[in-house]
């Protein structure tokens, strides 16, 4: 390499610039080249465009719908509780207000009822362990057993 440097102060021959490739990068005129998108990738990308924006549009329905149902819910669940919690106080009112002596003493006084008999009482078992019986036939008369 070349000594770049001129002691003194006076340039005695001037030197030609040297071209070197580490310190020097030579720009060559470039041919640009503009990229065209074709027909069928610019209709590719504009029906995905519709397509996200139609799953986005549905998404937001969907999630419309749900925060509709939630406050629903919980609309019909506090009709609910109300409704409990009425439905308890008319049944402890009533319960309340109820008397089994009385009803016992207008049973037996005023309409003639009485207990039943040993005879009178029938057993039937109910067979599929249901809480009731049905009566799909008369009573067989008690022979006293």
């Amino acid at each position: 390499m070349a000594n770049r440097y001129v002691y003194g102060n006076t340039v005695r021959k001037v030197k030609e610039p040297v071209h070197d490739s580490r310190y020097y990068h030579v720009h060559e005129p470039s041919r640009t080249r503009r990229h065209h998108m074709s027909l069928g990738y610019l209709l590719f990308l504009s029906l995905a465009v519709m397509m996200m924006a139609a799953t986005l549009a549905w998404y937001i329905s969907l999630q419309s719908q749900i925060q509709g149902s939630v406050k629903n819910i919980a609309s019909l669940e506090s009709q609910l509780n109300t409704l409990k919690q009425e439905n308890d106080e008319a049944y402890n009112r009533a319960n309340g207000n109820l008397d089994l002596d009385e009803v016992k003493r207008i049973a037996i006084q005023e309409y003639g009822m009485s207990y039943a008999t040993e005879g009178q009482i029938v057993t039937y078992s109910d067979g599929g362990g249901n809480d009731y019986v049905r009566q799909v036939a008369p009573i067989p008369e008690s022979d006293g057993k």
